[in-house]
């Protein structure tokens, strides 16, 4: 009977396995057969969940305000006095008005102004189209340009104006769509802020759980490593995205003076875009001017010329100078590694990929870099790289 009952249980483990095995392929089948479905369908369900990513990221940019006001009023002896979850409140207070404070700067002075450039650029688009036809014109007549080129340049024109034309009878829905889009994404940001709110004033809290959770699931010394890692990936987005934001703010400013300075065209559209695309590492600066150039060539190609020289410029200062007084050595991966990491973000998660690619790779590598270091030494081997050249 004994002989029965396991050789039943092994059978049934068995058939549990093999059930659960052939289940898994057929679903991973037409989830495959269906992609497009499925990503329609799970990105509906977690756009319920957006108010929360909002709330996640607004809470981490307002913790580096936060984490700022607490070290700067700790100085202060008169408030050293004060019970800490007071002390927490009036730092919390202070970010936030003073968050609140540089979007109300941006939606009342720089928002209005990007509105009107974009306009203005959109609504001289043919004007743009037509000119660039007879410079061309002009130049087959006076350089004797193949007629082949001239033929293909011109049909191509041609072709972008009545895009253009054909595309103006749609943008009454595009405008509407956009409309429900942005009242929705400001719906979300809102929910988003007060989500942020209740994230940092029980953020001690939030961390307390989190540890239990990871206490309960892992033995100690496991777990002990899992809340190290957090803390390193902590410090690694910290240190990467605090002072990309902060390199990018100086760079910004500057371009800006310099581009008003010369009375450069569409300045403060331009400058916005550098300004976002310089967070980006690497091809920031390169993805930043190739729509700025595009932008001013057709306005004053001269102009164009002289903003190439003005960014490069600034590239050098930042590369050279500001950059690494703010980011120091905060990497610690050649420009191959980071060249890889920005390419494969990118190409997983568009956008934001680029951005986030290069700390989340600097945490995997650090990580991978560690078990590899801990396995050499234990066999009795060196763990510098240029030991292995010559093995």
């Amino acid at each position: 009977m004994e002989f029965n009952c396991n050789w039943n249980r092994k059978y049934t483990t068995i058939a549990m396995y093999s059930f659960i095995v052939i289940a898994s392929s057929i679903l991973f089948f037409l989830i495959m057969s269906r992609l497009d479905n499925f990503i329609h369908i799970l990105t509906g369900h977690f756009s319920s969940l957006y108010p929360f990513v909002y709330g996640f990221v607004i809470a981490y940019l307002v913790n580096f305000l936060l984490n700022f006001f607490k070290k700067q009023l700790g100085k202060i002896p008169s408030l050293k006095k004060v019970k800490p979850s007071r002390f927490h409140i009036l730092s919390m207070l202070l970010a936030y008005l003073v968050s609140g404070f540089l979007v109300y700067l941006f939606i009342a002075f720089i928002f209005p102004q990007l509105i009107a450039s974009i306009s203005g650029l959109v609504r001289k688009i043919p004007d743009y189209v037509q000119s660039s036809t007879e410079y061309l014109k002009y130049l087959s007549e006076d350089i004797l340009l193949p007629p082949g080129v001239v033929d293909f340049l011109n049909k191509r024109l041609d072709e972008m104006a009545f895009f253009i034309s054909d595309n103006a009878e749609d943008l009454v829905p595009i405008a509407l769509a956009f409309l429900r889009n942005t009242a929705l994404s400001v719906w979300n940001v809102f929910l988003g802020i007060i989500i942020s709110i209740y994230m940092l004033a029980e953020k001690e809290q939030f961390i307390s759980l989190a540890k239990k959770i990871v206490y309960s699931i892992f033995n100690v010394k496991n777990a002990e490593r899992v809340i190290e890692i957090v803390r390193r990936a902590q410090t690694i987005f910290s240190r990467f995205l605090g002072g990309k934001i902060l390199d990018s703010l100086i760079i910004g400013c500057l371009t800006f003076i310099i581009l008003t300075a010369v009375d450069m065209p569409y300045t403060l559209l331009v400058t916005f875009i550098i300004t976002v695309t310089n967070i980006i590492p690497f091809f920031g600066p390169f993805i930043g001017a190739v729509p700025s150039v595009i932008i001013i060539f057709f306005e004053s190609p001269i102009m164009a010329f002289w903003f190439l020289i003005i960014i490069f410029i600034l590239q050098q200062l930042d590369g050279n100078v500001i950059g690494p007084k703010i980011l120091g050595d905060s990497l610690g991966i050649s420009s191959f590694w980071i060249l890889f990491a920005i390419l494969l973000g990118g190409k997983f998660f568009g956008f934001v990929g680029l951005i986030i690619g290069v700390p989340l790779f600097v945490l995997i590598y650090s990580i991978i870099k560690e078990i590899v270091e801990l396995r050499l030494e234990a066999k009795g081997l060196p763990v510098e790289t240029k030991e292995y050249l010559d093995r």
